[in-house]
């Protein structure tokens, strides 16, 4: 017999069907609830609302688990690579050695953008910030794509809007960068895999010869795939409801993009590098900003401690800090304000205070400490993430279209006036 809930109004009982997930999730359907009972739910930032039916990502923050497809972060991490776990959200599999190959050369054959997006890159000052930079040149290939727009195109065609897409977002994640740096922008060396191709994009001087280091690029593999797709976040949900209206993909990625922009979403390890910062302008006395997070009254939180949805630990956070010890170690950086990180560091590992509260380092903490020690500016940090989120935003986006799920629209309850006469201006 299937599971029911009931909804008692007024004397009257409603019954909504339970709906459970391969992971024991349990969801009430309320579809029908204003057509029977005539009401709507109010739940406001949806933190109790399920907007879909997903098989993608599968998250539980009290018990720190996260798994793409089925997979384990921490499997996936240690011995995938970032291309390997986009095939795998997009597509639903990990894919054959003949299917990796298509796809990575696939890739490689979109890497170029057409010459026309200079343009549109030259039409920004240097003082642009790069995520609006970044979310322009992706929306802009609506109009040098016109055929995305068509919303019952074929899956040959959907395919080849997701190979651009994979293929152009490093690209315009390094001119945005070099715009902002006022230097000349680098073209794609295919000679090179996915990060490699990247990193001499964005670090390569005219006339120099650019070594990548390993340890880096790897360091990088990894931050893409722990950031690959996190369920449905704010910018993961706003693709679906962008995309449900049957937006092309690039107009559904780039709102995705906005929304990480936000300091609340995608602005996590920027918050990090400035509060090391304060404390470093401050004279550097941990000791003392960590009696100020004990203190409730201080007004003063550790940025990068703990975090909303892992109760428990954050499983991100555990792959991503050896990966942060190898590159400081590679590269030797003497920098106070990553002195002062590992002091909080150490401290918030032994202190029973964090330990107690569960306020461990998270992603968002180490990640800061890597884009920094590679000298990349806290504006390119959310850059950095929007390109490890974009295979998760092409595969909520695919998802969604080919469950051929309703246009989003969430109800409201109206707290404003109610019905009055309308006085002309000459009469009041």
């Amino acid at each position: 017999m299937a599971k029911t809930a009931e909804l008692i109004v007024d004397g009257k009982t409603y019954k909504f069907p339970l709906v459970e997930g391969t992971e024991n999730e349990t969801a009430i359907d309320i579809g029908n609830l204003l057509e029977e009972a005539g009401l709507i739910t109010l739940d406001l930032g949806y933190k109790n609302t399920g907007a879909t039916k997903s098989a993608i990502t599968f998250l539980d923050g009290d018990k720190g688990i996260l798994r793409y497809r089925g997979y384990s972060i921490e499997e996936l991490a240690a011995s995938s690579n970032f291309l390997e776990v986009a095939y795998l959200l997009i597509f639903g599999e990990l894919p054959t050695t003949d299917q990796y190959k298509k796809f990575s050369d696939d890739i490689k054959k979109h890497t170029m953008v057409h010459e026309d997006t200079r343009k549109i890159l030259d039409g920004f000052p240097s003082s642009s910030h790069p995520m609006g930079v970044l979310a322009s040149m992706f929306c802009a290939q609506t109009a040098f794509y016109p055929e995305s727009l068509d919303p019952n195109r074929s899956s040959e065609a959907v395919y080849l809007s997701i190979i651009r897409s994979l293929a152009k977002m490093p690209t315009f994640a390094a001119w945005a960068y070099k715009n902002a740096m006022g230097h000349p922008v680098n073209y794609p060396d295919n000679s090179l895999d996915y990060c490699a191709r990247f990193m001499k994009m964005m670090y390569a001087l005219p006339a120099e010869q650019y070594e990548i280091d390993p340890v880096v690029a790897d360091a990088l593999d990894k931050l893409l795939i722990l950031h690959a797709d996190h369920e449905q976040n704010c910018s993961t949900s706003t693709v679906r409801i962008v995309g449900s209206s049957k937006a092309s993909i690039y107009s559904s990625i780039s709102a995705g993009i906005n929304a990480l922009w936000g300091p609340l979403h995608g602005g996590a390890n920027q918050e990090v590098i400035l509060m090391l910062e304060q404390i470093k302008k401050d004279g550097g006395d941990t000791d003392k900003w960590i009696a100020k997070a004990k203190d409730k009254n201080s007004g003063f939180r550790l940025m990068g401690f703990g975090h909303r949805v892992y109760k428990n630990f954050d499983p991100r956070a555990k792959i991503i800090k050896k990966a942060a010890d190898d590159v400081l170690k590679k590269l030797g950086v003497n920098d106070p304000v990553l002195e002062i990180a590992l002091k909080l560091e150490e401290v918030a590992l032994r202190d029973s205070y964090f330990i107690e509260r569960k306020l461990y380092p998270n992603v968002d903490f180490y990640s800061g400490i890597i884009y920094r020690a590679l000298g990349i500016p806290v504006d390119m940090f959310t850059v950095m993430f929007a390109m490890g989120r974009l295979p998760g935003w092409i595969a909520q986006w695919k998802e969604l279209r080919e469950n051929k799920e309703p246009i989003g629209r969430p109800r409201q309850i109206y707290t404003g006036q109610n019905l009055r006469p309308y006085v002309a201006i000459k009469k009041r």
